[in-house]
């Protein structure tokens, strides 16, 4: 299979698929990203706050694949809330990895403190210990806010975007701005019945596939890339097989008539 791949402002070419890895922990986590390299799969995320940057690490070392293979993203988050602080989580990030850089890193919440924090990312970029910089869950008002006191665009907004939360409004703000959306959760994390839902079913019907391909697949025509969770083989094989096939028009209107407007994760 090709691997498909989006240009971000930073001159960096990322997947539009990758491996999420919040809550894989210890073995789990290796094994699960082990296979997905096995698979094909070139993309992984990470965070501080899922405290498996170790694992992602030793796993990757293990895989066999040159490092330059491969897109490794991590962010950063409430306990680093100063310039300085976020400078030190960059080097823990790269520690914990044992890696020279990271491709992507984030500011993981839009805390009041993003714009300090940012300015460790930037000097970080420069540095080149990490190759794109950007920014997690910021909304429209608030990345509006941050976009007029940075130096440098953020490459990526990794925010919830699914079939029931869409976020359009978002979406067309950073495409003007040249910015990257990421959907996290894009099969809903459990939050929705996709697999029983009648028009996802009958998409999927049509095309020969599952309901959660037929969903990820609605975000990647729109070139929003996804990195969902998974950790056994079979699901790992069907995330990635929706690079292979296309959605008609008729598809995105009917799935585009999903969108409820509204956040299924209450602390967002």
């Amino acid at each position: 299979m090709k691997e498909q791949t989006v240009q971000l402002n930073s001159g960096q070419r990322m997947p539009l698929l990758g491996l999420g890895t919040y809550a894989l922990q210890g073995r789990v986590a290796e094994e699960a990203i082990l296979q997905a390299v096995d698979l094909g799969y070139r993309l992984f995320d990470t965070a501080q706050m899922y405290a498996n940057e170790k694992e992602v690490g030793r796993a990757l070392r293990a895989c066999g694949l040159p490092r330059q293979d491969l897109f490794v993203t991590s962010k950063i988050y409430r306990p680093d809330l100063s310039c300085a602080r976020a400078r030190a989580a960059i080097e823990r990030s790269l520690d914990r990895l044992q890696m020279d850089y990271l491709d992507l890193m984030l500011i993981h919440e839009p805390y009041a403190e993003a714009e300090e924090m940012y300015q460790a990312l930037e000097e970080a970029f420069q540095a080149g210990k990490i190759r794109s910089i950007g920014v997690s869950n910021f909304s429209v008002a608030r990345f509006t806010k941050f976009l007029s006191g940075c130096s440098i665009v953020p490459a990526v907004n990794q925010v919830e975007v699914h079939v029931f939360y869409q976020q359009g409004a978002l979406h067309r703000l950073l495409a003007g701005q040249g910015v990257h959306m990421q959907a996290w959760s894009p099969l809903t994390a459990g939050r929705a019945q996709l697999a029983g839902h009648e028009v996802l079913r009958h998409i999927a019907e049509r095309h020969g596939r599952t309901p959660c391909q037929v969903a990820l697949r609605f975000l990647v025509e729109q070139g929003i890339s996804v990195i969902p969770k998974a950790s056994s083989r079979p699901h790992l094989q069907e995330n990635l097989a929706v690079l292979d096939f296309s959605l008609d028009d008729q598809d995105m209107a009917s799935l585009r008539a999903l969108d409820r407007g509204r956040t299924l994760f209450g602390w967002y």
